[in-house]
């Protein structure tokens, strides 16, 4: 090996380096749960941690289903807790993985791992916010026959994961001043939705009070309070799961 291709590949290695610890540096700074939502839960208390996963039980019952959800970008799972302590209260458990350096298209398969959580649930629903929807869209292509249906908060799917040939249904929650995943988005991907889908828009809303974990760059400033946007997920979440456990 001469001297001048050997310099190259040294350099060459030390981009690679620099690179790969800025992007681990990143990856690590996450967004984090706000004051108002450890107002609301005590994740130390009401949230049960174990391999990985976060887990929402349902009080003194056995759950109907389970709901599986990925994060969004680099937020941490538990920013999620306010409406999916509400949702497990409402009887269904709720099961929020990690995600390899906190991004959820790192860990697409994740969902397997969440479904030991319960092994006596049967029936398992898939969602994500923003990048986690989706990764979640990309596991429910591959494995159909173990989901009984997705949600996407501030998320869309692409013909790279196109489910429009998909028997299951789909609810698709997304902001009015979403600056992220907006409107002209979802409705340019709505082919590629199952045929079976349920739009709902939140007046007001915007991409990073899907969960409670602050502002987000690129996003745009909510008219809405966060709780009042998150008490609006819930309410559309359990609607729509309550209508597909009646069929």
């Amino acid at each position: 090996m001469n001297k001048k291709l050997k310099l190259v590949l040294i350099i060459l290695f030390i981009l690679l380096v620099v690179y790969a610890g800025g992007f681990f540096i990143w990856t690590q700074e996450t967004f984090k749960p706000t004051a108002q939502l450890n107002q609301l839960v005590d994740v130390k208390n009401e949230v049960q941690h174990k391999d990985g996963l976060y887990i929402f039980k349902p009080k003194n019952k056995a759950p109907r289903d389970g709901v599986i959800f990925y994060p969004g970008a680099k937020v941490e799972p538990t920013a999620y807790s306010y409406w999916a302590k509400k949702v497990a209260d409402a009887g269904y458990l709720v099961v929020i993985p990690e995600m390899p350096l906190n991004l959820a298209l790192l860990g697409k398969n994740k969902a397997e791992e969440a479904m030991k959580a319960d092994p006596d649930i049967k029936e398992w629903y898939i969602a994500g916010h923003s990048l986690g929807g989706s990764a979640a869209s990309a596991y429910a292509l591959k494995h159909p026959h173990k989901i009984k249906g997705m949600i996407f908060l501030g998320s869309y799917t692409t013909e790279g994961s196109n489910l429009s040939k998909a028997h299951f249904p789909l609810l698709s929650i997304y902001g009015e001043r979403d600056g992220l995943t907006t409107k002209a988005k979802i409705n340019g991907n709505k082919s590629f939705n199952p045929a079976d889908t349920t739009y709902y828009e939140i007046k007001g809303g915007n991409n990073a009070q899907f969960g409670m974990y602050g502002p987000q760059t690129g996003d745009k400033n909510a008219s809405i309070s966060n709780k009042k946007q998150q008490d609006q997920v819930i309410k559309e979440i359990l609607s729509w799961l309550n209508k597909e456990n009646r069929h």
